[in-house]
């Protein structure tokens, strides 16, 4: 066989950049429409570094969407004025609950309670949710969220919120969720700045980018072969 009959190498197929915005492949990324919403109340998000679901996170997505957030990876950090990169008052903040909640014993009417160390909500809801500046999330796999709790002591420091949302996470059946009130750190961040703002529209447009990621996702899986396959005799 002579030099110009050897078959060349077949050429693989370079892996397509992710999104320097969202961190999402291009077939996932729903990031271009997003104009960030002046929120009053501030978001941190804590990545765990080891959170590998790229496809289906909305950490990223989250802190697009809002002026005054801030998205870290990491495990731990010396202090909330430390992790925000300024002084603040714990006290003043609040982070959502990791530990044992009686689902039963929340206000039906409320979808964001402000409980106690044990997990009992607090009587005075008003007052427990008057003030608060800024609001923290976890976000990775349950026990990954777990690991930031206890390796963050300084949240002990700040007031405990759970959800009680009135509907489960638009993931559905893509992504397992450790418990049926487990939502999204993007449905989360929406559903609480809705609240305690008292802006709907928060959680409407919020909860759109969501939609949209879903669908991409949807859309961007092989297709099932359906075709009914012939029985073995």
């Amino acid at each position: 066989m002579t030099e110009a009959e050897i078959p060349s190498p077949a050429l693989e197929t370079p892996e397509p950049e992710p999104c320097p915005r969202c961190g999402k492949l291009p077939k996932y990324c729903v990031c271009a429409g997003i104009a960030p919403i002046a929120n009053k109340i501030e978001v941190l998000i804590l990545q765990h570094p080891q959170e590998q679901d790229k496809d289906l996170g909305t950490a990223r997505l989250t802190a697009l969407h809002l002026k005054k957030a801030q998205f870290k990876i990491g495990l731990s950090w010396a202090s909330l004025s430390k992790a925000l990169g300024r002084e603040v008052m714990p006290s003043r903040w609040a982070v959502l609950y990791l530990g044992s909640v009686d689902m039963a014993s929340l206000p039906a009417d409320r979808d964001v309670v402000a409980v106690d160390i044990k997990g009992v909500p607090l009587a005075d809801q008003e007052d427990a949710l008057d003030g608060i500046q800024g609001v923290i999330l976890l976000d990775g796999n349950w026990q990954q969220a777990k690991t930031l709790w206890w390796r963050n002591p300084w949240v002990l420091k700040c007031r405990r919120l759970v959800l009680n949302p009135a509907k489960p996470s638009a993931y559905g059946k893509l992504r397992k969720e450790p418990r049926k009130e487990a939502l999204s750190t993007l449905e989360s961040t929406a559903l609480l700045l809705a609240r305690l703002e008292g802006r709907p529209e928060i959680e409407t447009e919020m909860r759109a980018t969501f939609d949209k990621l879903l669908a991409a996702y949807k859309a961007g899986q092989p297709k099932k072969d359906w075709r009914r396959r012939p029985r073995k005799r």
